[in-house]
């Protein structure tokens, strides 16, 4: 498969304008064209070792969790081990791809794996995420009515000159019996200033405004992080195993709630893989389940009765990488093979 064609096919599993503003996601290091991808390789982090992992397979295409390349590059080198990853990637003509907080916010994504540590449930997004485009561009609408005359064809002059005007429209109207135009346009909020600026300057086209605020809609099931609610509410040391059991680990790390015990209910447990604490932070749930937090966001669920799971950071991701590439064969039509590092690990161990 050409890579053109599978980054438009991984774009269509889940869009990249689903990820965070702060984001880097998708392809970060390309061969020269054209580019066959007959290997698609998945890890949550590329490593060295990963790397050398993926040269062995012989694989075309990296897919990293968590973008390699994160921080700008001023030059690429033998001297740090993320230079070294771009230096050996080209040299192999092997591409890497990082979908990231995309992977986050799709339904089907991260957060929707993890949300079956916990048994039986049913979730919503902590965070929606809005449609990335909408019909109607800009962040607000501007509408007026006002006599057909010269001074209107003056006022149009004028906001067509300002910049982030969009949907400019004039329709025919009838205001309160007379004959006028009505007048309706989208903008930035830089623009809008500008607008009702102009407008103000008579005052009886600026009586007759309206400004609405243009909101883009909530997409379903789509969003960061997860608030679940169990079928049934079972205790946190049974949800402690289930977690475990989910996620092949031996231990977590566990903070319990103010009057709480291991005994207390779960009923409901806000969850974010990875790095969670700005996610989950003032959520009202009895449990928060995430990779790490700070000390003091431990503290404040804590103080406020909500018990919290760690499993370190990447151990929430890990796991999704095989449901992934069951889902993205299925996604590619068995065109391309898919493999799964078997070096990738979380970073920290119990010693």
């Amino acid at each position: 498969m050409d890579l053109r064609e599978l980054l438009s096919a991984l774009d269509d599993f889940a869009s990249l304008s689903l990820a965070e503003s702060w984001d880097n996601v998708g392809l970060l290091v390309e061969p020269s064209p054209p580019h066959a991808v007959n290997t698609l390789f998945l890890t949550n982090d590329l490593t060295e070792e990963v790397m050398e992992e993926a040269v062995q397979k012989k694989a075309d295409l990296i897919l990293s969790y968590h973008p390699p390349i994160f921080a700008p590059l001023k030059r690429v080198t033998w001297k740090t081990w993320k230079e070294r990853l771009v230096v050996r990637a080209l040299e192999h003509r092997i591409g890497i791809y990082s979908p990231h907080t995309a992977y986050d916010a799709i339904p089907h994504g991260v957060n929707n794996w993890l949300t079956k540590g916990l048994g039986a449930c049913t979730s919503v997004p902590l965070h929606p995420s809005a449609a990335p485009r909408c019909p109607a561009g800009g962040t607000h609408r501007v509408e007026f009515c006002a006599d057909n005359n010269e001074h209107l064809d003056t006022v149009l002059s004028k906001i067509k000159d300002i910049q982030e005007i969009s949907c400019l429209t004039t329709l025919p109207a009838r205001v309160e019996g007379e004959e006028q135009t009505r007048v309706s346009l989208n903008c930035s909020q830089k623009a809008l200033l500008e607008v009702v600026a102009l407008l103000s300057q008579n005052s009886l086209l600026y009586h007759k405004t309206e400004i609405l605020l243009l909101q883009k809609p909530l997409l379903p099931h789509t969003g960061m992080g997860r608030l679940c609610t169990l079928s049934e509410p079972v205790s946190l040391s049974d949800i402690i195993e289930r977690i475990k059991s989910h996620l092949k680990l031996p231990h977590i790390r566990l903070a319990v709630g103010m009057g709480k015990t291991l005994e207390s209910p779960v009923r409901k447990a806000a969850l974010c893989a990875g790095s969670g604490g700005s996610v989950l932070k003032g959520m009202e749930a009895d449990l928060y389940l995430t990779g790490e937090m700070s000390h003091h966001d431990i503290l404040d669920a804590v103080a406020n009765g909500v018990s919290v799971i760690l499993c370190e950071h990447s151990n929430t991701e890990r796991g999704f990488l095989s449901e992934l590439r069951d889902m993205l064969a299925v996604h590619l039509q068995n065109k391309i093979k898919i493999i799964v590092s078997e070096k990738d690990r979380d970073p920290l161990q119990v010693a």
